[in-house]
């Protein structure tokens, strides 16, 4: 299922790279791009900017942080980065936006770097919830790297807060190597963008607007909010959004329902099968589920 994936969205994937790596280059011009990679949907996505920035001749960097949900960011590893860097040239990285929750996780790890007002460069590449400084497009499309955890990101765990404040950990998945891809996925991913864009001027550089941050916003909370109302949802960590977000909910949690726009999207493929195979019910929502394509609801653990 994941290979289906890749072959049908590699292009898609390869272009969308290239056009983050032009605007980030236009974005800061004559400075190093760091690039803090969120552990670890982010850490595909960041490598593959890093291979094409440098491909540009931007002096660029590339680290993975840990942030969590309700307890922030890794602020050990982050003065770390810094030590070897300066905080302006940092740029945060996440491979999409669901509702928002790393999203304003961030905020408010960064509250005293960044002023309310003030914009965080937190770049992805799909945003349907309006929130980065720069992504590629407002698309919730199957991102393939999106489908997958471990065997596509260095075979490390997600992030594990520790007792002593200090540093986040993780768990190393040896006995996954024989499944590990995450190297064949960036070699495959880098090779097709170096293959459709040989100079690297062959395509645009991102474009991404507040009328479009605005306009997904307002989408983004209005379907959210809809739902948690129509389902009597007082938590909202259990709506997942997002066909990356649903599809790892389905293999990770316990679903009460997955909601999808169109049954007949290409997209939802991979999640109508998993729904079927474990007996999950799924819904059709037409255009109001927009922003999104599919969103999976978390069944109430209590």
């Amino acid at each position: 299922l994941f290979h289906d994936a890749l072959d049908e969205g590699m292009d898609r994937l390869a272009d969308e790279v290239q056009q983050l790596a032009l605007a980030l280059k236009a974005a800061r011009p004559q400075h190093p791009i760091v690039l803090a990679s969120f552990v670890r949907a982010g850490v595909p996505l960041g490598v593959l900017l890093k291979l094409a920035l440098t491909d540009l001749g931007v002096e660029a960097y590339h680290y993975g942080i840990s942030i969590i949900r309700d307890k922030g960011i890794d602020h050990a590893a982050l003065a770390t980065i810094e030590e070897q860097h300066d905080f302006k040239d940092i740029v945060f990285i996440d491979g999409w936006t669901g509702k928002g929750a790393i999203y304003g996780e961030l905020q408010r790890s960064l509250a005293q770097r960044y002023p309310k007002n003030q914009v965080i460069p937190f770049a992805v590449l799909a945003d349907p919830a309006g929130l980065s400084w720069l992504s590629a497009s407002g698309d919730d499309w199957l991102i393939p790297f999106g489908i997958l955890g471990a065997t596509v990101s260095g075979l490390i765990s997600r992030s594990i807060l520790t007792t002593d404040g200090g540093w986040h950990g993780c768990l190393y998945y040896e006995h996954l190597q024989v499944y590990d891809i995450s190297r064949q996925f960036i070699a495959l991913v880098n090779n097709r963008r170096r293959v459709r864009h040989p100079d690297g001027q062959t395509i645009d550089a991102a474009v991404w607007c507040n009328e479009q941050r605005i306009a997904l916003q307002k989408q983004s909370s209005s379907v959210i909010q809809h739902l948690a109302a129509l389902y009597n949802i007082s938590n909202l960590n259990r709506i997942k959004p997002g066909i990356a977000e649903a599809t790892r909910a389905i293999l990770r949690r316990v679903p009460e329902k997955v909601l999808v726009s169109d049954w007949d999207d290409p997209h939802i493929r991979l999640l109508r099968h998993l729904a079927k195979q474990k007996h999950i019910k799924l819904e059709v929502m037409g255009e109001g589920l927009a922003p999104y394509r599919a969103i999976t609801i978390i069944k109430k653990t209590s």
